[in-house]
């Protein structure tokens, strides 16, 4: 069986760690994945909560096992057990500094949901990414990161409902289909313009993040606004975010828009996890069969192979969609059994292991400093 670092993965999702209940992968304990498979060699090192638990003694012996398993015993397997706390993708390591933004300390993974221009469903794929990861088990927050425009109070059917503030000064967070929101939208009038200037916005943002109780989360979502400005340096300054994913549609106009959001995610040293071919193709309800490309085909997955990144999903333009956001309720609720619902669920399940992997590979990416403007 070939060995990748895919399949390594895959094969070490048996190994659960008891005192969560969830296996080493999700819980993100499996670290420096290094695969060769024409050496027939597999190196990680193996993150224990606790020293000294059956869990951390059998943990290395476990993963030999698996391994061998699953790939063949010729399959040398080098194993170092590491009793450094759980990696939340937090900067744990560094000293607080003064005036420091405040950042949500139970939160796994942040991931960043952009797009290079507005119009290409962002937002709806942000929304319908969200239910359909909390509908595979995972803890998640989406905040509508969007000012000026948010959307998620309608997608998500809380319009006209308001977050309440705790005890301890915090906001709590409105919770709808299992997911976790927050959006500006909640606190202002939906017919009041947002006319306020850059650092009004990212005091906001920054008060979301920082000012809100959103308690243990696997993923919180952030839908960004359209372009490259003040709320996407914000939030890389802000939290490490672990990986975003890029919403295009396969025009031309749209994709060399995304491309320019992709070299900025490089540019900050945030890893793109792949890219979104939103509105991909039209499939009529009488002939499911047959596709019609309105906006061009393949035009993402072009540009994805340009950049070397992975096409996450291809979601078809269909009513349902449009219908379940206006109604609130994401297509993955409101009509499962439809193409988009089915793409969104794939989508979900292929964005979540690109976070696995990426955590298994590489270290936590680190927040930035902006030195110069």
């Amino acid at each position: 069986m070939l060995l990748s670092p895919e399949s390594v993965l895959d094969a070490l999702r048996q190994i659960e760690e008891p005192s969560s209940g969830h296996d080493v992968v999700r819980l993100g304990l499996v670290k420096g994945l290094a695969v060769d498979d024409a050496a027939r060699s597999v190196a990680l090192t193996a993150v224990v909560p606790r020293e000294g638990t059956p869990f951390a003694r059998d943990v290395a012996d476990a993963v030999q096992r698996v391994v061998h398993e699953t790939f063949g015993s010729d399959v040398t397997v080098n194993v170092l057990v590491d009793s450094a706390p759980i990696d939340l993708g937090l900067d744990v390591l560094n000293a607080p500094q003064k005036n420091a933004p405040k950042i949500p300390t139970g939160v796994r993974h942040f991931v960043a949901v952009a797009s290079g221009k507005g119009g290409v469903g962002k937002s709806t794929v942000s929304a319908n990414l969200a239910v359909a990861l909390a509908q595979l088990g995972y803890r998640v927050g989406l905040l509508d990161a969007d000012i000026y425009g948010p959307s998620v109070p309608t997608m998500f059917g809380v319009r006209g409902q308001r977050p309440r503030v705790d005890e301890a000064r915090k906001i709590v967070p409105l919770e709808a289909h299992g997911v976790k929101l927050l959006s500006m939208g909640m606190l202002v009038d939906d017919k009041q313009a947002m006319i306020w200037r850059g650092p009004m916005v990212t005091s906001a943002l920054r008060q979301f993040l920082g000012d809100a109780d959103w308690g243990e989360l696997d993923i919180l979502l952030l839908d960004l606004p359209p372009g490259t400005g003040d709320i996407h340096l914000t939030l890389v300054q802000t939290v490490p975010i672990t990986g975003a994913v890029v919403v295009s549609t396969p025009q031309e106009v749209a994709l060399a828009d995304a491309r320019k959001g992709v070299t900025m995610f490089e540019n900050v040293h945030v890893p793109v996890l792949g890219i979104v071919e939103n509105m991909a193709y039209f499939s009529p309800p009488d002939l499911p069969d047959r596709k019609y490309y309105l906006f061009g085909r393949g035009g993402a997955a072009r540009l994805a192979e340009t950049l070397g990144v992975p096409l996450l999903a291809e979601i078809p333009i269909e009513q349902d969609v449009r219908e379940a956001g206006d109604d609130g309720v994401p297509v993955v609720v409101a009509e499962p059994l439809s193409a988009s619902a089915a793409a969104f669920r794939d989508l979900a399940f292929d964005t979540i292991r690109a976070v696995e992997l990426r955590v298994a590979e590489a270290p936590p990416t680190q927040k930035i400093d902006i030195l110069y403007r």
